[in-house]
């Protein structure tokens, strides 16, 4: 069915890939040529959007080194049309199939197609996006019709690297009743540590490249001299890869008719490689098991309440217990990734935010 979809990647790229060293990723990929590939020992797949700026990243790509384990990324070519219905098709195959997508460079407006891949999954998800600005609201932005009114499918929603000069302060008295996180680009900067839990709590992430400082992203549409150095973005894609919950990726707004010497074309392939070093370095915390997890009981005594957070013996991640009833449908969001500072303000008998936010999304 892919095939209906996407197309094999030209004959030159392989002459051109042939000539790399040996430890090069794009010798290793398994790759779409004239038929489609056995799909059965993968745990990842590349797909390109826009012939230009696809192959232009997937270039940059192959010449970074190979650390991953052999036969587990393809490279599945580029769409046949960059339109959302191919998108949503190849996406919702790929989940089926539980193969990860990772969508590289797809324009800004197509990031919804992600989403709506999940259509047909039997659990609500949670959507994060790293962009610079809310690109919702007016009702021709790109998430306004998953937001407002909220997407049966969506059960959570996070914005990252949010610029507050790009930002209405209606967004923040929306995101704030609606019990969204949002986390602006200076307290991601300042502590990006704690921008991490937010990522392990999402189902998938798209990253907007509008989200990265112009200096080192400018291959984008009205781009910023604000944002993430290009170190930060890999240090959150890595995040995201490390997640169990995340099963796909997204990169999206790269215009290569703006790109400076392809510098913006190889900051999308950087940031692709560290999501799969983040992968395959997943240690299998939770949701995927409990076990590994030491429990910790944090007594409230002036409220004579008890709060219970996790510890992954494996990474020193920490998850919160929601304390109240859970539906069966929620059951999968009932650990609240979260950090030792949270723990430490527990302690100290101060209820964090995160908790307090997810008590009344569980309503």
């Amino acid at each position: 069915m892919l095939q209906n979809w996407l197309k094999a990647l030209p004959a030159p790229l392989f002459k051109w890939t042939d000539t790399l060293p040996e430890t090069a990723l794009g010798r290793h990929l398994i790759h779409y040529r004239n038929e489609l590939p056995d799909l059965k020992k993968v745990k990842i797949a590349l797909i390109g959007v826009g012939d230009k700026e696809a192959n232009a990243v997937r270039e940059a790509l192959y010449q970074t080194a190979w650390a991953f384990p052999k036969g587990a990324v393809a490279d599945l070519g580029n769409l046949r049309k960059s339109q959302e219905s191919h998108l949503i098709a190849v996406v919702h195959e790929l989940l089926s199939g539980h193969v990860i997508p990772v969508v590289l460079t797809a324009p800004d407006a197509l990031a919804r197609a992600q989403f709506l891949g999940y259509q047909d999954t039997k659990a609500l998800v949670n959507l994060a996006v790293i962009d610079e600005r809310c690109r919702f609201g007016a009702p021709d932005q790109l998430y306004s019709n998953l937001l407002t009114p909220r997407h049966a499918l969506l059960f959570h929603f996070a914005a990252v690297g949010i610029q507050v000069h790009h930002t209405p302060p209606a967004v923040f008295d929306f995101m704030s009743k609606n019990y969204f996180d949002l986390v602006r680009l200076g307290k991601s900067r300042a502590s990006i540590e704690e921008t991490e839990p937010v990522l392990r709590d999402a189902d998938l992430l798209a990253f907007h490249l509008g989200a990265l400082k112009q200096s080192d992203a400018p291959g984008v549409q009205d781009a910023s001299p604000s944002g993430y150095f290009v170190e930060e973005a890999c240090q959150l894609c890595r995040y995201a890869g490390m997640s169990d919950k995340l099963s796909s990726f997204g990169i999206y707004g790269f215009d290569a008719a703006r790109d400076k010497e392809g510098q913006t074309a190889q900051v999308s392939a950087q940031m692709a490689w560290y999501f799969l070093e983040g992968f395959f370095n997943r240690k299998k915390d939770y949701p995927v098991s409990t076990a590994g997890l030491t429990e910790y009981v944090v007594d409230f005594r002036q409220m004579h309440y008890q709060l219970t957070f996790w510890k992954s013996v494996k990474t020193g991640r920490w998850w919160m217990q929601v304390p109240v009833p859970t539906r069966k449908k929620h059951e999968r969001h009932r650990l609240i990734p979260c950090s030792f500072q949270d723990y430490q303000s527990a302690c100290r008998e101060e209820l964090p935010e995160r908790l307090m936010q997810a008590l009344h999304r569980f309503g």
